[in-house]
């Protein structure tokens, strides 16, 4: 079995020292950047991490494998690139999310602590008593939690997990529906860091008209919410996650690879009540919605409640158009966190040497999602050296003569590179200037083009495995990360599948509401086929 394991990453090694040595010594290989080998690191990554399930020395090697192509083969180079340009830039880049992801997870064990977790268990256990009514209170959840997707998958991963394991889902199935709400529903919120980022890519002042006017349109967000709500009611699933849900059914919600950042929890207080979940969870909401709202005020500039530059004639929607979410959401982790410390200690519900003593565990919790989000930060990086957005820029405008079909095609590119990079926001970064070049300004094929750039870059983030939003819906869950991404892979390309030709129809049929209709039934359709299919070899 390791043996199997170890060969992969060998031939790929072997792989990339050859071209290298072509490279150096004929000469005859043109520059990486800026070329189709500028996403080749994390194409290795990502085939690595499918084929051996193992993530950490599969993002490793695609790490190696991007500063070797950046720097020519350089040794001396590639190291200095690798940490320098990779993991210190990674760290420093991220700092604001992990601090936010280590304030979740102590909020997290604080909630467990005092039996608040437990108690909305118990709650839900006499009102949500199916399988069916578990996963449709956790797209709810999902879908109410809009701000911001690493929030999404964090909060709704801890307050359902009770839940979802008392009706017998599987953890991966867990991830899957906290996964395929979080990036989806935040893409078609107005309000929203998602919404912010699209309109700061767009012309002064457009921004967030040319978001809304593509709601209608971001067929693979729109269809992943039917999707999910379509499988709960026909008690349905195929693909690896089938076998997932069988062995839940039997007790095993893991199958393989149990979260390894789980950590045993103590025995709870039993004066715990549903309110003190709640309570908490939504003064949690309230203070990073008002946090990223301050720091957008401040125009993401260091700020402090007497900040120069705060502009008070800034509204909500502005606000949040130049705010920057690794700053306001640790601010309104750390003030929820000493909050609702506050709260749990008046209500006797721990005492304060408990509460400190969740301090580790929650940063305990916390260490294999900063990992994976640390290499993957820095495969990015370095696959940012190799310039991936000229190549992208060339081959859209070569393809410029096919009209009709372009938002299809900027579906399935957005995709690649998201899938590839493991960004939406880098993504759309790069394609909406390109695509805003190619469409008349205004015009309805436009916003059809403007939209399938955002929802391709979705679908690409949701399927890659390096994505940060994939990653937190496996912390959020509590799941193997390399189960996560391998049971939701059929259900995410289904679903882009039929975005695809809904693409292809609005190219020619610039009318969301008679494309938008016929996605559904499609999307139905292609259901019902996969079900009577995976009956008959059943």
């Amino acid at each position: 079995m390791q043996a199997k394991k170890i060969i992969p990453k060998i031939l790929i090694i072997a792989f990339a020292v050859a071209f290298g040595v072509v490279c150096a010594l004929t000469g005859s290989i043109t520059s990486p950047i800026g070329t189709l080998w500028s996403l080749f690191p994390p194409v290795v990554a990502i085939c690595l991490a499918l084929l051996t399930k193992e993530v950490y020395s599969s993002l490793f090697v695609g790490i190696v494998v991007g500063g070797l192509l950046a720097t020519g083969f350089n040794p001396i180079h590639t190291v200095d690139t690798v940490i320098s340009d990779g993991f210190i830039s990674a760290v420093s880049g991220s700092s604001g999310i992990f601090i936010f992801l280590v304030l979740l997870g102590i909020i997290v064990a604080l909630l467990n602590k005092a039996g608040g977790s437990q108690a909305f268990g118990r709650w839900a256990s006499r009102h949500v008593k199916t399988k069916v009514g578990a996963a449709l209170a956790t797209f709810c959840f999902g879908v109410l939690i809009f701000i911001d997707d690493y929030f999404n998958c964090l909060t709704v991963g801890a307050v359902m997990r009770p839940v979802t394991d008392k009706t017998k889902i599987s953890r991966a199935k867990l991830s899957y529906l906290i996964d395929a709400t979080a990036a989806p529903v935040c893409m078609i919120a107005p309000i929203s860091s998602w919404a912010a980022a699209v309109a700061s890519y767009a012309p002064d002042g457009q921004g967030i008209a040319l978001f809304c006017k593509a709601i209608p349109y971001n067929f693979y967000s729109l269809l992943t919410f039917v999707f999910i709500i379509v499988l709960a009611f026909s008690k349905f699933d195929y693909g690896p996650m089938k076998l997932h849900e069988d062995n839940a059914l039997n007790g095993d919600l893991f199958t393989t690879g149990e979260f390894s950042g789980a950590v045993e929890d103590e025995p709870a207080t039993e004066k715990g009540r549903v309110i003190d979940l709640v309570l908490p969870i939504i003064f949690l909401i309230a203070v990073c919605v008002f946090s990223l709202f301050y720091v957008g005020r401040c125009m993401g500039e260091e700020w402090v409640f007497a900040s120069a530059n705060y502009d008070s004639s800034l509204n909500f929607i502005d606000a949040f158009s130049n705010t920057d979410a690794t700053v306001g959401l640790p601010w309104g982790g750390f003030i929820a966190l000493i909050g609702i410390v506050i709260y749990f200690i008046a209500r006797r519900l721990v005492t304060f040497k408990e509460a400190m003593e969740c301090i580790p565990k929650g940063f305990i919790a916390m260490v294999p999602a900063i990992l994976i989000l640390t290499m993957a930060t820095t495969l990015k990086n370095t696959t940012s050296l190799l310039d991936s957005s000229a190549f992208v820029e060339n081959a859209l405008a070569s393809a410029g003569a096919l009209n009709n079909f372009l938002p299809a095609i900027i579906f399935i590119v957005a995709c690649c590179i998201a899938f590839a990079t493991g960004t939406s926001w880098g993504t759309f970064g790069i394609l909406i200037p390109i695509v805003l070049s190619i469409f008349p300004v205004g015009s309805e094929l436009g916003i059809v083009g403007m939209s399938a750039c955002l929802a391709g870059a979705v679908c690409g983030d949701h399927c890659s495995p390096i994505s940060d939003t994939t990653i937190m819906a496996s912390a959020g869950a509590q799941c193997d990360h390399i189960n996560h991404v391998s049971t939701q892979l059929p259900y995410a390309i289904t679903v882009a599948s039929v975005s695809f030709v809904s693409y292809i129809i609005a190219g020619f049929v610039s009318n969301w509401m008679v494309v938008l209709p016929i996605s559904i039934v499609i999307l139905i359709g292609t259901l019902f086929v996969i079900k009577s299919i995976t009956a008959k070899k059943a």
